[in-house]
């Protein structure tokens, strides 16, 4: 038996309950981790309160770090013992779990357990932004909301560090503090300035190559006016709720704009993507490209707690419980 938080029917944070339950052997090609850490993220919430479908009832989270405990007969490339990380299927928030062994890698040294489990998801995501959905380089103007968040932080200091000019929306003068440690160029304080106009007055009116938007709702369509003709808005996230369906004809009206909305998951459903990312990724902390600290922590049986901070957006930087 293992404790484990559970969700039987969508909601808000009171929903997450803390039940024992039973953990069979790992199949045949899973590993069982024990875990030290467990990333906390705002996938999260979206499963929690259903905007995301999950099947009932479910644990949460979607990244950790641990130790192998147990190895089924075909994950020939773990040992018991090992330290490990994932980022991968729903199942998170326990003591103990089983999880695909293509969804693992060795933890580096270099890496505690709670960094290991609050860089996985995040890390990765700021890795296929800028490596992947659009190319950061060396001059390209770049605009970041929320840039005090977890994957907000990390994508100041990438594309700072590729030699990008980083401009960063936050919501208070402290979290302008964090963005501009992290990189940010600029900083704007979206709840008494207008970004729009901002971005225009930083720009001299060139506007940005790339926006990355993981607010939603409460930055769209404005987003799209910070753009240059043939710019990117990738939105990954969606904070303050959903963006709504839109006339594709807008993008036309603004300058040929360009609008993805990509997924971790679809770009690490390869194991060669999967391990060419985190190689990326850990390169860049090798250059100090990007650095980890280690992340807020609280334990297990506090994660409601966790989730009504980090959905009141009162919350920066990366946050783990410890089981």
């Amino acid at each position: 038996m293992v404790k484990a938080i559970r969700v039987h029917q969508p909601g808000g944070p009171d929903v997450l309950v803390m039940e024992e339950i039973d953990l069979p052997a790992p199949a045949d090609d899973e590993v069982q981790i024990r875990h030290r850490a467990i990333g906390v993220n705002y996938i999260d919430i979206y499963r929690r309160s259903g905007a995301y479908p999950a099947d009932y009832p479910f644990i949460p989270g979607h990244e950790g770090a641990g130790e192998v405990i147990a190895v089924g007969e075909k994950a020939k490339s773990f040992k018991v013992g090992e330290r490990v990380a994932y980022v991968g299927a729903l199942g998170g928030y326990s003591e103990a779990r089983n999880i695909a062994a293509d969804s693992v890698i060795h933890l580096p040294k270099a890496f505690s357990y709670e960094q290991g489990a609050a860089i996985m998801l995040k890390g990765l995501t700021a890795q296929y932004l800028l490596r992947r959905t659009f190319k950061v380089k060396k001059g390209h103007r770049v605009l970041v909301h929320a840039g005090a968040g977890g994957v907000g932080q990390i994508l100041c200091q990438w594309a700072s560090a590729l030699g990008a000019k980083v401009i960063a929306t936050v919501g208070s003068a402290d979290k302008a503090k964090i963005a501009e440690e992290a990189g940010a160029r600029h900083t704007i304080l979206y709840r008494e300035e207008n970004f729009v106009e901002r971005v225009r007055e930083l720009t001299k009116g060139k506007l940005c190559d790339v926006v990355y938007d993981g607010v939603g709702r409460a930055t769209f369509p404005d987003s799209l006016d910070c753009l240059k003709p043939f710019g990117m808005f990738v939105s990954f996230g969606s904070a303050s709720g959903p963006i709504a369906a839109f006339d594709i004809g807008l993008l036309a009206l603004k300058g040929s704009l360009y609008a993805t909305r990509p997924s971790l998951f679809t770009h690490i459903a390869r194991r060669r993507d999967y391990e060419a990312m985190m190689d990326d990724l850990v390169r860049a902390a090798k250059r100090g490209f990007v650095t980890f600290g280690e992340p807020a922590r609280f334990p297990l049986a506090e994660a409601a707690k966790v989730h009504a901070a980090l959905e009141s957006r009162a919350t920066s930087g990366s946050m783990v419980l410890i089981p």
